[in-house]
């Protein structure tokens, strides 16, 4: 049983150490609580459990304490996709609910499994899902102040691997900010959350960088193919750089290789294999 869970790009963390910190923190409290879900669930529950402990941390910019789009409101996008089954599901610019990756989970049992806007908004209200504001102080004090908005590039994922051999990948993005109203990110997409019974992948970074390359189909077609999971990723990023692009990633393998990379150093991860490893 194995997990690896991100938090996203900030460039704070590269020079604000007690937020460094405090991240750094919560990833560790995240994964362990997730890795102990996993002993007794399976790799899709502990997805959707984790992307959902980190969418709860104000820290991170998914779920609570997401940016702010142009028109002041916000827009959450989340995916998460079973291995096992090779099922995908995901909604894209749903507000006013508090864990995307819960309503993206229930989708899974349903044939029209990505939905957005108002129609994925109806569909969580008649799931039990009530209405929830995520925006936080800050993020309204940085949209009143017109940050720049390449400032975040947060984005929160989980990957598991389960006892039985099965893995599943989830993830969950509040945007970019400031960014023109119902902007689509890759992340309730198959280039930013991908998994079938060979590898598992979730991205962070710049979506339309991700989207250009199918960055998380990409690398699991090819360890699927016969790639190791770095091979897999290395080969994936030398094409990403050929077009400039701004991405990290998370990832295992049915055989039980974990990997992380990123284009810039300051993704924010942590994993529990044997034991708990955090590094940003």
């Amino acid at each position: 049983m194995k997990l690896i869970i991100h938090g996203g790009f900030f460039s704070e963390s590269a020079t604000n150490q007690e937020t460094k910190k405090a991240k750094q923190d919560a990833l560790s409290e995240i994964a362990t609580l997730s890795h102990i879900y996993l002993t007794t669930h399976t790799a899709i529950e502990t997805v959707a459990y984790a992307v959902g402990l980190l969418e709860d941390n104000i820290l991170f910019n998914a779920g609570l304490g997401s940016q702010i789009q142009s028109d002041g409101q916000v827009r959450l996008s989340a995916s998460i996709m079973d291995g096992k089954t090779q099922k995908f599901a995901g909604v894209i610019n749903i507000q006013d609910v508090q864990n995307p990756i819960q309503v993206a989970s229930l989708l899974l049992n349903y044939e029209d499994s990505v939905l957005s806007g108002d129609g994925a908004i109806d569909f969580a209200r008649k799931n039990g899902h009530a209405w929830f504001n995520p925006v936080t102080p800050q993020r309204e004090a940085e949209y009143q102040a017109k940050l720049n908005q390449q400032n975040n590039k947060g984005t929160v994922g989980c990957v598991a691997l389960d006892a039985a051999g099965n893995l599943a990948a989830g993830t969950s993005t509040g945007g970019k900010g400031f960014e023109i109203p119902c902007r689509v990110s890759d992340s309730a997409t198959v280039a930013g959350n991908f998994s079938n019974n060979h590898a598992g992948i979730s991205c962070t970074g710049v979506g339309e960088d991700i989207v250009s390359v199918a960055l998380s189909a990409r690398i699991v077609t090819r360890v699927t193919d016969g790639f190791t999971l770095k091979e897999a990723c290395d080969k994936s990023f030398s094409e990403l750089k050929a077009i400039n692009g701004f991405a990290g990633v998370i990832g295992i393998t049915a055989d039980g290789e974990i990997y992380h990379t990123d284009s810039h150093p300051y993704m924010v991860w942590a994993s529990f294999d044997v034991s708990l490893q955090v590094f940003n």
